[in-house]
């Protein structure tokens, strides 16, 4: 049997009161707003004041809707937000990275800058400066201290000539090839310095320790202070260090000895100056005072040899 096509809502009470209460809401509502259209034309004080009665009513309601809606429409934005934010960080992160290089690099330059114009500057002022050579290798582990330099024999490098940089002595040379030389370092045990105090001179020997570092003591004066901070350079006695060159400087006190670093450290710079041996200028000779009646002294005789070749 075929079902029904009869819809009416008679067939279903729920229908019914469905359909009854919609039409007493439409019927409630329409009376409201007669209600309220003429009471806004003949009373609008009680109007006013029925609206806002009303807007205070439902402005809690108004309130949480409006933030539920806005939090529902900022999540879009603020996971847009978030990856936008992550991506700059990350390439800020790398523009640092970047710039972080770029400033070692620069500060690389400007130090290789100072010494090689230090450098320079010394070579102008070295009237007997032999050649300027690199120093490829350097002991830092054993208890000897010796570099290599890439210049030997035949740039003219000989044995026994003093070896400094921008900052100070850094030694001498002991031994020699073709195009190598090995330079004892200050602070090997076996290199002792003529030193003297700048200041009031006090002579001093600066007797390297094989861990870095020199022993300054003092010579020919007993209970001499040495203080932190007391700079020492080379005296000029013995004839092999060139007089004013920086040697070290006092680490810690002491009485007649201290502890003190020297100015130049081999890894820290890479070309140094090879100069001849200082030979200091030999004494004027004492001319005896002249007695009256007394004959002048003959002239001393010249060798043959020697006046042939003057002539």
């Amino acid at each position: 049997m075929a079902a029904s096509q009869d819809r009416r809502p008679g067939f279903s009470r729920r229908a019914q009161y469905s359909l009854f209460l919609s039409y007493i809401l439409a019927v409630a509502g329409a009376l409201v707003g007669v209600v309220l259209l003429v009471l806004s034309q003949f009373n609008p004080p009680a109007f006013a004041a029925l609206r806002s009665t009303a807007t205070e009513m439902t402005a809690p309601v108004s309130s949480g809707i409006s933030a539920v809606v806005r939090t529902v429409a900022a999540v879009p934005q603020t996971i847009s937000t978030y990856f936008r934010v992550h991506n700059e960080n990350a390439a800020l992160r790398a523009e640092v990275a970047r710039t972080h290089e770029a400033l070692l690099q620069a500060r690389i330059i400007v130090q290789d800058n100072r010494r090689l114009r230090g450098l320079l500057k010394l070579r102008d002022v070295t009237d007997n400066a032999v050649v300027t050579a690199r120093i490829v290798s350097s002991s830092a582990t054993s208890t000897r201290r010796f570099g290599i330099l890439n210049a030997g024999r035949w740039q003219g490098v000989r044995p026994g000539m003093p070896a400094r940089g921008p900052d100070g002595l850094i030694g001498r040379v002991v031994e020699t090839g073709p195009n190598t030389a090995r330079i004892l370092l200050t602070s090997d045990p076996e290199s002792v310095v003529p030193v003297r105090r700048i200041g009031d001179g006090l002579p001093a020997l600066a007797a390297g320790r094989g861990d870095g570092l020199i022993d300054i003591r003092s010579v020919g004066t007993t209970n001499a202070r040495l203080q932190p901070g007391d700079r020492f350079v080379t005296s000029g006695t013995g004839g092999l260090y060139r007089p004013g060159v920086l040697v070290a400087r006092v680490l810690k006190p002491g009485s007649d000895s201290a502890l003190a670093a020297p100015f130049a450290h081999p890894d820290t710079f890479d070309f140094v100056i090879v100069s001849a041996p200082f030979l200091p200028p030999p004494p004027p000779a004492v001319v005896p005072p002249s007695v009256p009646g007394t004959p002048a002294p003959a002239p001393a005789s010249v060798p043959a040899s020697v006046a042939g070749a003057r002539q």
